[in-house]
C-alpha cells in the first residue's frame, strides 16, 4: 500500500512539474530547453504508473486522478501562492476518498 502510494504522488508530481515546465515555455517565453526538460519529466509520467502492481489500466488511472487533484492543489498553494479554500479542501478531500475505495477496496 505504501508502495502505490509513494508511486502515484511521483506521478502526479512528474505530470505537474513537467506541465508546469511546458507551460513555462509556452505560455511566459522561457528558453526551449526548459520545455524540452518538460517533456522528458512528462515522458517519465507515462512510465511511473506501469510500476503499479494493480492489472487493470483504468482503475489505475482512476484512482491516481483523486491523487492528482490533491497535488495540484498542493503545487498552486506552493508554486503559485493560491492557498485552497474551503470547497478546494472538501473537494480534495472527496477525490481521496474515492481514490482509496477504487484501488484498496477487496474486490
Amino acid at each position: 500500500m505504501i508502495k502505490s502510494a509513494v508511486l502515484f504522488i511521483l506521478a502526479g508530481l512528474a505530470e505537474i512539474g513537467g506541465g508546469y515546465l511546458v507551460w513555462l515555455w509556452l505560455r511566459e517565453k522561457k528558453s526551449i530547453v526548459i520545455g524540452l526538460a518538460g517533456a522528458m519529466v512528462l515522458v517519465l509520467y507515462g512510465i511511473i504508473p506501469t510500476l503499479q502492481q494493480y492489472p487493470q489500466f483504468g482503475r489505475v488511472y482512476a484512482a491516481y486522478g483523486g491523487i492528482f487533484i490533491v497535488l495540484s492543489l498542493f503545487w498552486g498553494w506552493i508554486i503559485d501562492k493560491k492557498q485552497p479554500d474551503r470547497y478546494d479542501r472538501i473537494g480534495g478531500l472527496v477525490a481521496l476518498i474515492g481514490a482509496a475505495i477504487i484501488i484498496w477496496m477487496p474486490r
